[in-house]
């Protein structure tokens, strides 16, 4: 099992409402991410938002900074949003940050967990399912078919025309990410690609459904299980003690909680949940080490994971919280995961 971090790239916001400098917080993100590579985490991935209180709209030149200053940690998009985005040139940003990191890079597509990038880019939201299927469609088409030809309705036709450039091998890695739609996980199955789930709330165990659905959809196609990918991504920070981490980042968490709360219809986020999403049967992974260790392992035994990611900076905490985990995670967390593993 692959063991990495995603992030959104949340800015800090202090009590006064007052917004971190999106400059201040993109250079963290580098030195968090060479600080991953360097501890031996497995791969990283950013998401793509395009809202103050989030610090990357571009996932693809993160990921191409941060190939410079990598050796080995895969990088990704976590996720791109293909549904407001243009297949053509989003192939070539992830081909390019291929190329720059001799084979490390990922595309993680999906439909992302917020709308503002369809009225930027000019899409309206009454498409919204066609031109994920659509864009999708593209998308995979331009990884298998270095020259193609193909119409659609959302994007100007290709007439036998070359996408360039392409990546190591000729072949991109490309997951997609879902929520917790069975046509989601149905489509991933038929296609034969690998899936990144996100639980982000409640129990964990009321995505197995799912799990098992994705697996059966994906052996009913034909696909090989040598092949079979798929992973899970949930809110987590780790620290050296569980109850000051959990104190320390429980501010931090509620207030994001409640600000995509607001526009969203949600009652205020109380501390209850955050403590029960703590216990062995809930979503957060928040704590120390021995703890993350066994949760993540549950996670692994229920679900068959290939990939767990750690969604690490949800509600922006502190650069040095944020090196600290990291630093646990690579150092005391991921060599008890990968022993047990080994048993």
């Amino acid at each position: 099992m692959e063991l990495g971090i995603g992030m959104f790239g949340d800015l800090q916001i202090n009590a006064k409402g007052e917004i971190q400098p999106a400059q201040q917080r993109l250079q963290e993100i580098i030195a968090e991410i060479k600080l991953m590579d360097e501890v031996g985490l497995d791969f990283y991935g950013i998401g793509e938002h395009h809202r103050p209180d989030y610090a990357v709209s571009s996932p693809e030149i993160i990921l191409a900074a941060a190939a410079t200053v990598t050796k080995n940690i895969k990088l990704s998009s976590a996720v791109s949003v293909l549904s407001s985005s243009d297949p053509v040139k989003l192939y070539q940003n992830f081909a390019t940050i291929d190329l720059i990191s001799n084979g490390r890079a990922e595309l993680m597509a999906g439909r992302g967990s917020f709308i503002e990038s369809f009225p930027l880019f000019g899409y309206n939201l009454q498409d919204y399912d066609e031109l994920y299927e659509e864009k999708l469609e593209l998308l995979l088409k331009i990884n298998k078919e270095p020259k193609i030809s193909w119409k659609g309705k959302f994007r100007p036709e290709l007439n036998n025309q070359e996408v360039l450039p392409r990546p190591v091998n000729n072949n991109l890695k490309i997951w997609v990410a879902v929520g917790g739609t069975p046509e989601s996980v149905e489509r991933a199955g038929r296609l034969g690609l690998p899936v990144m789930f996100a639980i982000i709330g409640g129990q964990p165990i009321q995505f197995k459904p799912l799990f098992d659905y994705y697996k059966k959809v994906y052996q009913a196609y034909g696909h090989d299980m040598n092949k079979f990918e798929v992973g899970v991504h949930m809110h987590s920070l780790f620290g050296e003690n569980s109850n000051e981490i959990a104190d320390y980042y429980y501010p931090l968490y509620s207030a994001q909680m409640n600000r995509i709360g607001r526009s969203r219809g949600w009652a205020p986020y109380q501390r209850n949940q955050f403590n029960g999403g703590r216990g062995s049967s809930g979503a957060l992974i928040i704590g120390d080490a021995n703890e993350s260790v066994d949760k993540i392992l549950a996670m692994k035994e229920t679900f068959g994971l290939t990939r767990f990611s750690a969604h690490m900076d949800v509600g922006g905490p502190s650069h040095n919280a944020m090196m600290k985990s990291i630093e646990i995670f690579g150092t005391k967390i991921a060599p008890e995961v990968r022993k047990a593993l080994k048993k």
